[in-house]
């Protein structure tokens, strides 16, 4: 009897937390603008959002959650990283083969830096090399470049075609190659790739996450629809969980050890980290379709997706749709 007492206690201790852990959407962010969108990124320094939009960068006050400002004028952005130690932002805009960098407090464009490169797609800021690397989907490589000086400093071959990256803050970065079904490991301050970790049988790589304290990568795949946990270290793939189809972004909460993987058939699969080498799918998210980009607030623990409404059948946007979904803890 006290055996199965126990089990009975331990489930519904279990489904007690799961519950507690449940996604419901909290509110509406209504945007400016009607062309397509990207990526999405939080700074949380400032507590702004900031919203890839075809040509122009919407941004979003986080504590009155509106539309506070729009950099336009853009050719083709895509994505944004943010050094808030000098107050500027760079935009990755692909069509111009180019990165912009703006002015945090005044968001005005105080300088746009050529690239010898093409297709700049994903963008970050690299803390411990002090540099922002601008991942080129066209031409196989990341350009470097100095947030000083506002100067392309550097290259890195990459050998496939890049995605989304991230950095530890430690002098590495991990990047998914999305035609290689790989990832590769970068060193930031040599800029050469040090290593390259095997994805298969999982393919065609796009959003990856890290789990520093852990030592442990999230990357999520389009061609076997699952997200893999590696070690960071090894490149050992430790699991692959399953996800939902067209998959873009992954985010994850240290606070709460929740994987987010946002995709675009308009579902967000919601993952627990019960411990470093295990994983279970809690929750299977309703988001419209298309809703494939997002950003993590780790204080707030909310989840924000950008999308918009489409004619029925069609890829074309209805105007005035655009908007940005916040989702909540339950």
């Amino acid at each position: 009897m006290k055996k199965i007492f126990l089990a009975i206690l331990a489930a519904g201790m279990m489904s007690l937390s799961l519950h507690a852990q449940t996604y419901v959407l909290d509110k509406t962010i209504p945007l400016t603008g009607d062309s397509g969108y990207d990526y999405v990124a939080i700074d949380m320094s400032a507590n702004r959002l900031y919203v890839s939009h075809g040509t122009m960068l919407n941004i979003v006050d986080l504590t009155t959650d509106k539309q506070i400002g729009v950099i336009g004028d853009l050719k083709g952005m895509h994505g944004v990283a943010v050094v808030n130690k000098i107050n500027r932002g760079f935009i990755s805009d692909g069509r111009a083969n180019a990165v912009v960098a703006f002015d945090l407090t005044t968001l005005k464009v105080i300088a746009t830096i050529p690239l010898t490169a093409t297709g700049p797609d994903g963008i970050i800021y690299d803390p411990y090399s002090d540099r922002v690397f601008s991942f080129n989907g066209d031409s196989n490589n990341a350009s470097v470049v100095d947030p000083n000086t506002l100067k392309q400093v550097g290259t890195v071959a990459l050998g496939g075609a890049p995605e989304f990256a991230v950095s530890d803050g430690k002098g590495k970065i991990y990047n998914n190659l999305e035609d290689k079904n790989s990832v590769n490991v970068i060193d930031s301050k040599t800029l050469k790739v040090i290593n390259n970790y095997s994805l298969a049988p999982a393919g065609g790589p796009t959003g990856i996450a890290l789990d520093d304290a852990d030592s442990r990568i999230f990357t999520v795949c389009r061609q076997n629809k699952g997200m893999s946990v590696l070690d960071a270290a090894s490149g050992k793939v430790i699991t692959t969980l399953p996800i939902g189809g067209g998959v873009d972004a992954v985010c994850y909460d240290p606070g709460t050890k929740l994987i987010f993987c946002s995709c675009g058939d308009g579902t967000t699969t919601i993952i627990k980290q019960n411990s470093a080498d295990d994983y279970s799918v809690i929750q299977t998210l309703k988001t419209p379709v298309r809703a494939k980009t997002m950003a993590l607030d780790t204080r707030s623990h909310k989840i924000y997706l950008s999308v918009a409404d489409f004619e029925p059948g069609t890829r074309k946007v209805i105007p005035n749709t655009f908007k940005v979904l916040v989702f909540k803890l339950q």
